[in-house]
């Protein structure tokens, strides 16, 4: 025998909807606070389809390089190709 689905009434889905909006506002406050503690930084994206034969790949170790030269963190989105360049 099946279980009959639970369907949600209109004020149920309502009250859910409300409270959402305040767990994705602590989720931007928890990401600002952890961000705040690591210092100024540059983001680097890119393909991660990138070869570190390329050209490009080559552009970003060294624009890396000179970003934390100067002082500066290197984020990346950890990924192959261009972020790892940057990494």
């Amino acid at each position: 025998m099946r279980d009959e689905q639970h369907h949600k009434r209109w004020n149920e889905i309502k009250t859910n909807d409300s409270w959402a909006i305040f767990k994705i506002m602590g989720e931007f406050v928890n990401g600002y606070e952890k961000l705040s503690r690591i210092g100024p930084c540059v983001s680097i994206f890119g393909s991660a389809r990138t070869k570190p034969d390329n050209k490009y790949y080559k552009l970003a170790e060294e624009v890396a390089a000179k970003i934390v030269d100067h002082g500066y963190g290197v984020i990346t989105g950890g990924g192959p190709g261009i972020m790892e360049a940057g990494n």
